[in-house]
Parts: C-alpha cells; structure tokens; sequence
C-alpha cells in the first residue's frame, strides 16, 4: 500500500500557488459541492467571468484583500491512489519563515514558476530551502502556459534554467511540468494543448513518488510522560522514527539496555507500532526515566553538549550569540545558547557569507549551538522528526529560531 505523502507548495506572488492548488482539489473531487458554491458565489460577486479556485486555500480575509498568501495553509486531500498533507507556503520573500516551516516536513515540493517571467529570485531562494532542508523531490510547475499559447521553446528554456540551477543545488529528483492552474492542463489529467510534452501530469507523479522507508531507521521514542498506575509503569510519546515490537532491545539513557515487554496504542495492547504513532510501553524493569528521555534502538545517538546545525531565525526580535535560551529538541527541553554564527547563507545561492554576531528574522546560517547538559543529539533527516530542533524565549516560550542539525 501506498502511504501518504507530505508536500507543499511555493513560488513567486502572483505564480497561481493557490489557484493550482484549488484546481488540485477540485479535479481530484476533494471539495463538497457547498463549498464550490460559495467560491462560485463570491467569484461572481467580484464580477469574475467563473470561479476563483484560489480562494479554496485563500480562507485569511486580510489574504483575500491583499490577494496573497501569507499563511502556511494546510490541506488534507485523497485519490484512489494516496492520501496527501499539502501545506501552501506564501511567495512574498518577506514570510520566507513561513515558507521554511511548510517545507520542513515536506517529502515533495510543488515550485510554480510563471511562464512569462521563468526564473526569478524567489525560485531560487525556494530551490536553495529545499536543497538544505533535504527535500527528496522537486517538480517545478511552469504555470500561466496558456498565456503564451502553450509555447514548448519558452517551455524549454526554463526546463534548462531549472536544471541549472538543480545542479548548483545538488537537487537530484526535478520534474517540470508546463501547467495551466487556470485551465487545468498538466494538472490532474494530460493536456491536449501541449503535444510536445510526453511526461505525466503533476498529479502522475505525486501519486508515484516514493517516501523513504523508515522502519528501516532505528527507533527514536522521545519520553513525553510516564504512566504510573499499580503494577504498571509505561512510558509514553510518539515515535519519531523507526518502529517498536514486543521483543525489542532498545537502548536508555546513561548506557543502559531494556526489553519492550508491552506496547500499547490508544489504551489498546498491540504487537508493535510504528513512526507516527502515540504508543505507551512497558519494560522488563522500571527504570528511571522522565520527560525529554529517549528510547532508541542500541544504535543509541551520541550524548552531546556541542553540535553545529543550519539555523533559521523566525522571530521579528534579533538573537545575539551568547544569549541564554532554552533547545527544545525531541520532547527534552534545556537551556543552551548560539555560541557562534559561523557563516550567514545567501538564500538565493546556498552559499556562506561570512560570520555575524547576531540573527535576524528570515536570517538563515550555519550555527554553532551549546547545551547546558547533554542531549542525543543527531543529524537531521529530512522530514523533521529527527535532528531538528527549536531555539525557544525562556519564561514565555515564544519560539526564536528552527534549526537542523549536522
């Protein structure tokens, strides 16, 4: 079976992110018949000649107003084929946080690219996040097609611009498409109006990505609580990576070794569980375990009070190397601090260039990070459930910055 598979969208302003992505919908049958009427209504009332799919994903009124997205809008959609988690990012440079946290988790972008223009500045500057958020797959939609009488030598210059600038990247799976979201050609089902182009539709090859194999990885269980009830001590969170049974070596804190001896889902004793799954489990002993604690597999991450990492800083306030903060990583939470920027990243290029002494909001750099005491700390794996990590405000909790470590 096929599992779901989280995606996300970007572009430019103006690209049709949020048309394509209400032409998706609707072409997939994902909307209810209430809900086209109301778009049709509003359309109509606009004056508009037939219905303004974007505002299937547009619900913000101040995003209506402006006529852009400024929110990560999250959509949960189905064919016979997959189930889908779409998050459509915003494409002004100014919410490029935005942009980041859409794509943090995203196995698959959607880059729309307006035909007339090819590719800009916000292109790259979405390629690059892509590129170091470790995103598997990129299918660049060359949308607005239609507006230059679906013309394969425009077509084909971008399709060379983009794998150019894939190269660069070290981006390895780029798909481009030629799309009309207003139409519908290249969407869903091929077009007649592009006869020079063989590949299959956007929607072809979402169905047909493949998602990594995580069973394979070993277990990552963060402790969120422990149970404690008479003749009873579960520890409960959810599993970030990997997979549990009933049998299981897995690896604690300080070195030491447990057997699962029970596993359960929503109250329910089940023989194993995988990544994704709030579990509760039982070892042969109680041990001392608490909150921020990880349950792995023996191939225990290393404890670290130093590691470096890829930092974005999301917060309007700037943060100074030095100050005192709080890491939330996992479900541990300790104090720490930047101990150095090593190289600010020119987003377009990917590319260091040179240190700082502080971020600013939508700052991306390769950071050094220390912790008041140690944690397993490991690379990130694309998808955000390992190795990432969130630089948070003491006392209020207020998140500063999201960072990958290396």
């Amino acid at each position: 079976m096929t599992t779901a598979l989280r995606l996300c969208t970007a572009g430019s302003v103006d690209d049709g992110k949020s048309t394509f992505v209400g032409r998706l919908l609707h072409d997939t049958k994902n909307i209810l018949a209430d809900q086209y009427e109301a778009v049709a209504a509003t359309s109509a009332a606009r004056g508009q000649e037939g219905p303004d799919l974007s505002l299937l994903v547009d619900g913000l009124r101040a995003e209506r107003e402006q006529g852009i997205t400024i929110d990560v809008a999250y959509r949960y959609f189905a064919t016979d084929a997959r189930s889908f988690i779409l998050a459509d990012c915003p494409g002004h440079e100014q919410y490029t946080r935005n942009t980041v946290t859409g794509m943090s988790t995203a196995e698959a972008v959607v880059v729309l690219v307006d035909a007339r223009n090819g590719v800009v500045k916000q292109t790259k500057r979405h390629a690059t996040v892509a590129s170091l958020l470790g995103v598997r797959h990129v299918i660049v939609a060359v949308n607005k097609i239609d507006l230059l009488d679906y013309s394969e030598e425009v077509f084909r210059g971008i399709e060379s611009d983009v794998r150019a600038l894939a190269d660069r990247l070290g981006l390895d799976d780029v798909r481009v498409v030629p799309v009309s979201a207003l139409v519908g050609d290249n969407i869903v089902d091929h077009s007649d109006h592009t006869p020079w182009y063989g590949g299959p539709s956007v929607l072809e090859i979402l169905e047909t990505l493949e998602t990594p194999a995580n069973l394979r990885e070993g277990l990552r269980l963060p402790v969120e609580y422990v149970l404690r009830v008479p003749d009873y001590r579960g520890y409960a969170g959810r599993i970030a990576a990997g997979s549990v049974e009933v049998g299981d070596v897995v690896g604690l804190p300080g070195g030491r070794s447990a057997v699962v001896e029970r596993v359960t889902v929503a109250g329910e004793d089940v023989r194993a569980a995988v990544e994704g799954q709030s579990v509760a489990v039982s070892l042969d002993a109680e041990f001392d375990l608490a909150r921020g604690d990880l349950i792995s597999s023996v191939d225990r991450p290393e404890d670290r009070k130093r590691f470096t990492a890829v930092a974005v800083h999301l917060s309007d306030s700037p943060l100074n190397v030095g100050r005192v903060v709080e890491v939330r990583y996992g479900s541990a939470l300790v104090r720490g601090r930047i101990a150095s920027i090593d190289a600010l990243i020119d987003i377009e290029t990917g590319e260091p260039v040179g240190a700082a002494d502080r971020l600013e909001v939508n700052d991306v750099a390769e950071v050094t990070v220390e912790l008041a005491r140690p944690l397993p700390v490991e690379a990130y794996r694309a998808g955000g459930q390992v190795g990432a990590f969130l630089l948070v405000e003491p006392g209020t909790g207020d998140t500063l910055t999201a960072g990958l470590v290396r």
